[in-house]
């Protein structure tokens, strides 16, 4: 054989020793265990046939005697790049059946590499984490590599479109690259995340509790947020992520990518003329809203089981992609608390970050009163969502379609914070508070000293109601452009995001502002 063929044949051999990975029987152990290996889920990910891999043939440097024979090209993580829909991205798919897809120094020196790639050209960088966590064998180098990484995800933060798939465990340190991605998948039953695991919280606080409870997929994603998607299976998370970056530019200088206009630009529903009941106690869907307004009713709805009094999410209008914020009269009456408040903020400066117009729809209380809201600190997490709204300089276009009341009002996108198109239906409410809130301090002393104080509350409740319980008072100042026919909703915001396709806004120079967190 010439040394040219065994050069050949040893390349060969290094690579078919890389696509297997950890060997047939941990590959085994990871199918029975309802998980693919590292290169099913990149297949399942990225167009066909489109993985450019990097870094195939990198090994381990570590100096412990019981990895020393344990050279496994690749080292516990594929990197490289592909196409989705046709546009290029940056993956890297954590591999457990190598070392439990714990992160060696050369193994982050990988995704490091991929993330450093991405942002010079400016395309989104999806992780896919299964990992045991840092190689316990590397010591300070593989939590210097966890570091390394996350820095990358500060700078790339608002620059490339940054997605995270838990696909298994993801605990201590590892955490906080998910963290601080744009979005976050989980995959149900088979993916946990936490800081500190079972184990050492029984040790700790006593607590008896299990892995799938304290950090899994349903807890993420109904009680901490911390998961904007849940769902059954891995194949269902990798469509997930295709069409969330369906909607998403492939970075913050690019636009979203426009879609198919089959739906017709002046589709008229008159369901929608009559889909706010009479009386104002009785709670609607506001999911029945958003459908019947974008485009063939798809709407991609973000953090579905958290904070369910407000709704985020990817619609198209026209063709063009936009982010969705409304209010859901069916949860605490759609009153703005501080997990909807702290939900819909990340939410607005994500599509701020990304060129993507904000579609509002209102119909608010105010803000939830009491003591536990208080003391939780609703005063500052109402004050993240209004600073989210005042600092975006995307399209926003608003839509009041029954109450808007006190400082809600003023939070969800107002004219007064920047609103560019602002239109309310003839069944909006834009006061101070509610009618009957309203009469009781007005008009205490003279209910007191009524004859029959029921019907004298009535007979003011009726007339502030006439005088303000309506859009005519803001649409007399400018503070709603206009008053429109429900049905005609979807016909007045598309033509208003084509008015706005050109809009340019901007803030004052400064490194960055100090949001209230």
């Amino acid at each position: 054989m010439s040394t040219s063929e065994e050069r050949l044949r040893r390349l060969s051999d290094l690579r078919e020793r890389s696509h297997q990975g950890g060997g047939a029987e941990r590959i085994d152990k990871q199918h029975a265990a309802g998980k693919l290996t590292a290169r099913e889920r990149l297949d399942l990910l990225l167009d066909a046939n489109s993985l450019i891999e990097l870094d195939g043939l990198v090994t381990h440097r570590s100096p412990d005697p019981g990895l020393a024979d344990q050279r496994i090209p690749g080292d516990g993580v594929v990197t490289g790049h592909g196409t989705i829909d046709g546009r290029l991205v940056f993956v890297f798919s954590q591999d457990f059946t190598v070392f439990g897809g714990s992160l060696s120094e050369a193994y982050a020196e990988k995704i490091c590499k991929v993330m450093d790639l991405a942002m010079k050209v400016g395309a989104p960088l999806i992780g896919l984490n299964d990992s045991g966590g840092a190689r316990i064998q590397e010591g300070v180098a593989s939590l210097g590599g966890y570091a390394d990484i996350f820095l990358r995800n500060v700078l790339a933060s608002g620059v490339i479109p940054q997605l995270s798939v838990i696909m298994g465990p993801c605990a201590g340190g590892a955490v906080y690259s998910p963290a601080m991605t744009d979005f976050t998948v989980m995959v149900e039953g088979t993916s946990a995340m936490f800081v500190t695991g079972p184990n050492v919280v029984r040790a700790v606080t006593h607590e008896e509790v299990d892995a799938e409870f304290l950090g899994g997929a349903q807890t993420h994603a109904t009680r901490s947020g911390v998961a904007h998607l849940a769902v059954p299976d891995e194949a269902a998370a990798l469509d997930a992520v295709r069409e969330i970056l369906a909607h998403l530019p492939s970075n913050n200088l690019a636009d979203p990518p426009i879609g198919d206009m089959e739906d017709p630009v002046d589709r008229a529903d008159a369901a929608l003329d009559s889909i706010v009941p009479d009386d104002p106690s009785r709670p609607y869907d506001m999911h029945e809203v958003i459908r019947r307004v974008v485009d063939k009713g798809a709407f991609l709805e973000i953090q579905p089981g958290w904070a369910q009094n407000i709704i985020v999410g990817f619609a198209r209008l026209g063709g063009r992609s936009i982010g969705v914020v409304a209010q859901q009269p069916m949860v605490l009456a759609g009153a703005l608390d501080s997990d909807a408040s702290v939900k819909a903020a990340r939410f607005v400066r994500t599509c701020d970050c990304f060129n993507v117009p904000l579609v509002t729809f209102v119909d608010v209380p105010g803000f939830m009163p009491g003591v536990a809201q208080e003391h939780g600190g609703i005063i500052r997490h109402g004050a993240k969502l209004l600073y989210a709204y005042c600092e975006a300089t995307v399209p926003k276009l608003t839509v009041i379609t029954r109450k808007a009341y006190g400082g809600a009002y003023d939070v969800m996108s107002s004219k007064h914070i920047r609103g560019d198109l602002n239109l309310a239906w003839p069944t909006a409410e834009i006061a101070v508070m509610g009618a009957d809130g309203a009469v009781s301090i007005i008009f205490r002393d003279a209910l007191a000293a009524a004859s029959d104080p029921v019907l004298e509350r009535a007979r003011l409740v009726k007339e502030y109601e006439d005088a303000f319980a309506n859009p005519y008072a803001a649409a007399a100042r400018g503070y709603v452009d206009d008053v429109i026919t429900p049905s005609d909703t979807r016909r007045r915001l598309i033509r208003g995001l084509t008015m706005l396709a050109d809009k340019k806004d901007s803030n004052p120079p400064k490194k960055h502002g100090n949001i209230p967190l």
